[in-house]
């Protein structure tokens, strides 16, 4: 279980990926949405799209939590929301694997993050979630997919309550009729739709 953070904790959300290449645009599109509610405070919401290596440089000011949203293959249907929470006590992958700034997956941002904690004396942020969404397509051309837009209302709902209640609460459960949400309870590590 996770350690309860500080009232007055930062948390950032940050949607990733490349609008260019369909439902990849998923991160972008739920922060986008996000940033229109009023969140808890201290919460900040970004819009990373392909600048990993900013991302990674942001995180130095001091977070205690972060949230990426992302599009998530992990081989269920198109919409499937998941919400992974990363292993943070566990080794990172080195920094110096797939250092393209503009194809940077989340465990290279947080191998980077890492490498770059340990060079400034900072501290990583403690919890790190990863909410994504199953993408129906990742070829190049702009717009989600019929399914991954129809997630993107309930991602934002499933990050308030996260940010809110730090769970998902039962609605977001998965159902045998709709895919929604998928909470591993076993250690899970990102994943990331590719083309």
């Amino acid at each position: 279980m996770t350690p309860s953070a500080p009232p007055d904790a930062r948390t950032l959300v940050a949607g990733i990926g490349n609008v260019f290449l369909g439902d990849d645009g998923f991160g972008v599109e739920t922060a986008r949405r996000l940033a229109e509610r009023e969140l808890p405070a201290h919460t900040e919401v970004v819009d990373i799209g392909v600048r990993g290596v900013h991302l990674a440089y942001q995180l130095l000011d001091g977070y205690d939590t972060l949230v990426l949203v992302d599009a998530t293959a992990r081989g269920e249907a198109p919409g499937t929301l998941y919400v992974i929470e990363h292993d943070v006590a566990g080794g990172t992958p080195s920094p110096a694997a797939a250092m393209d700034g503009h194809r940077m997956t989340p465990d290279t941002v947080l191998a980077l993050l890492g490498a770059l904690c340990a060079g400034t004396g900072t501290e990583p942020p403690r919890r790190v979630l990863v909410v994504g969404c199953e993408p129906a397509s990742v070829e190049e051309g702009i717009g989600l997919s019929a399914p991954v837009s129809d997630a993107v209302p309930r991602a934002v709902r499933l990050i308030e309550d996260l940010l809110r209640n730090s769970e998902p609460s039962a609605e977001q459960t998965p159902t045998a009729q709709t895919p929604t949400a998928q909470t591993p309870t076993a250690r899970a590590s990102t994943a990331r739709a590719t083309t």
